[in-house]
């Protein structure tokens, strides 16, 4: 397959010379320290690295040829997307992650520390939001609710970004963009990266001066476009969120922006991060226009980088694979993985949190719903209970158009309603399986009135209420929900809804372990017909079956007012997802050649 040509920075398609890619490679070259948030200095960059070619292009001096990574020789000017710009993975997709998990310990130190994290924070404004946006989503039975967050990574020149990577052109672009979503259990999230060079509809959106374009749409608009409207240094993130709402009819619910020198100062507050290469990597790997080998940047193996190799690992593109940005990708995902693994073993050490939270904190522009210390680590304590195996990341489902990418139906769409509908990949209904608030326990019975000679007997104990897991067993999309509501209604406890690993079961029923019957026969009262079955599991669970949900919209078919169940997910995207608990040196490249 021919690798396309380079992109214009706004959006458009350019005519770059084949295989260019933009001059977002990795950073390097240069001379100098800067501080960068409370990961404390960053190393000063290599010698003849991307930066340092720039520096040479704009006659600011140093080596290693003019134009960056593709870009027009001596231009300076940014060219976002080509083939070697395919989808882009989720680099920032961890400085939410790590932004939020870092803000759990900050309750306990101090009105001094929470005060200067809090005067960290940046707000996104709202008022560019669409006022056509997709409906919020619904509760489950137990009042969760899933949540879309937006990730974006910028590669904005300003705030010291430059020597580190960031952008020719002024303004910024979207370097990355990450859909996270969190199911409604809280214990499941799967990331899903937006290419930036596909062909997608911007909508209206507002630009600095007030005004507000109109909708853009055609063979040359691209994602990227929309976060450079209005050429802005911090770019366009409400612009975004409109074009991701609009291409998806997904909600979302908060808005994270981070740049580069954020991300190198995060890495180095975790004390590095674990990565894996299949082979060595030289300068003339990080940057082509050296036209020769140079040094070595990082060897072949395990090793752990931070700050600057922290960039060059996760925006690396040659010298692996075929040098397309598939193998990039890959590890993004997999150093990401790696970074949220870090923390997690890291706990609640306050030398590495406290740091990691002013870095993180300086790094960010939230949305005014996650724009305080209260509201980000709120946030933060809702995340704490996914398992890293549960976390996943996948790419659409993709396919060239010339230079750029198509998003491929009906596949793409199975996606965006498997998550409106809070389906995992293996199909599994995430709606609900955080426990419940006990449910209050009954009014004790009266008691006779004693004569008053005598001292009235103490009143009994309420019965401990019943705790029940309820699992949907046909292909009826919200009917374990309805069955938790009626439960509820009922005074028991719902401890879970969720999908069975069967969905072509007949007959409703209900689970037992020891000492459980009893209370059996009071939650089959509620199912008519069902079956009790003793098993060697403790509590008791009702599996629903193809009678109740005749009894309550018909069979194979959604209730009333319920959303269908989503198809399959095709194997696309199911196949190359990858979890946060892999083997770091698995699936780091993609194509020949290394």
């Amino acid at each position: 397959m021919a690798r396309p040509r380079s992109e214009d920075p706004t959006g458009s398609a350019g005519s770059g010379a084949p295989g260019g890619g933009s001059a977002d490679g990795a950073a390097a070259g240069g001379s100098g320290t800067g501080t960068v948030g409370a990961g404390g200095s960053i190393p000063a960059p290599r010698t003849g690295g991307r930066a340092e070619a720039r520096r040479a292009a704009q006659g600011k001096g140093g080596r290693g040829g003019a134009g960056g990574d593709g870009g027009s020789a001596g231009s300076g000017h940014r060219k976002a997307g080509g083939r070697g710009k395919k989808p882009e993975r989720n680099m920032k997709k961890i400085v939410g992650w790590t932004a939020v998990g870092a803000l759990v310990l900050i309750a306990g130190t101090g009105g001094a520390i929470y005060l200067k994290l809090n005067g960290n924070i940046k707000t996104i404004d709202s008022d560019g939001l669409s006022k056509d946006r997709p409906p919020e989503s619904a509760a489950d039975a137990n009042g969760n609710k899933p949540v879309n967050i937006l990730l974006i990574g910028s590669d904005s020149r300003g705030a010291g970004n430059s020597d580190l990577g960031g952008g020719n052109a002024e303004g910024a672009r979207s370097d990355t963009t990450i859909l996270l979503h969190v199911y409604a259990d809280h214990k499941n999230a799967i990331g899903v990266s937006i290419p930036r060079n596909t062909l997608v509809t911007i909508p209206p959106c507002k630009l600095p001066n007030g005004k507000w374009t109109k909708e853009q749409k055609g063979k040359d608009i691209l994602f990227n476009a929309a976060f450079s409207q209005g050429d802005s240094t911090e770019g366009n993130a409400a612009c975004t969120q409109n074009t991701v709402e609009k291409l998806t009819g997904i909600r979302v619910d908060h808005t994270l922006v981070v740049d580069f020198s954020g991300f190198a100062a995060m890495t180095k507050a975790v004390g590095g991060v674990e990565v894996c290469l299949p082979k060595v990597i030289y300068e003339g790997d990080i940057n082509p226009n050296l036209n020769k080998r140079g040094a070595q940047v990082l060897p072949a193996g395990r090793q752990k980088v931070e700050g600057q190799q922290a960039l060059d690992y996760v925006r690396l593109r040659h010298g692996i694979g075929d040098g397309s940005d598939i193998g990039r990708m890959k590890r993004q995902q997999a150093f990401m993985s790696s970074m949220i693994s870090t923390v997690k073993k890291k706990g609640l050490e306050p030398t590495t949190l406290l740091p990691l939270a002013d870095a993180a904190t300086k790094s960010l522009r939230v949305d005014e719903g996650l724009n305080s210390v209260d509201k980000l680590m709120s946030f933060a304590l809702s995340l704490k209970n996914i398992d890293l195996h549960d976390l996943k990341f996948v790419t659409p489902p993709w396919r060239y158009s010339d230079a750029n990418l198509d998003l491929v139906k009906p596949d793409v769409d199975r996606l965006w309603e498997a998550i409106k509908a809070d389906r995992t990949l293996d199909g599994k209904d995430a709606t609900g399986e955080q426990p419940d608030a006990p449910a209050a326990p009954a009014a004790p019975a009266a008691t006779p009135e004693a004569p008053p000679t005598t001292t009235a007997p103490p009143a009994r104990a309420a019965a401990a209420p019943i705790r029940v897991a309820v699992y949907n067993g046909t292909t009826v999309n919200g009917l374990g929900a309805k069955a938790g509501e009626a439960l509820k209604a009922a005074q028991f406890t719902v401890t879970g809804v969720n999908q069975a690993k069967s969905t072509n079961k007949a007959t409703t029923t209900i689970e037992y372990g020891a000492g459980q019957k009893a209370n059996a026969e009071k939650v089959a009262a509620l199912f008519p017909g069902a079956t009790l079955t003793s098993t060697t599991a403790a509590g008791i669970s009702v599996v629903l079956g193809k009678d109740y949900a005749d009894a309550n919209g018909g069979a194979g078919t959604a209730a009333p007012g319920t959303p269908a169940a989503p198809a399959p997910l095709p194997s696309s995207v199911t196949e190359e997802a990858r979890s946060a608990d892999d083997d770091i040196c698995a699936n780091t490249s993609y194509g020949s050649g290394g």
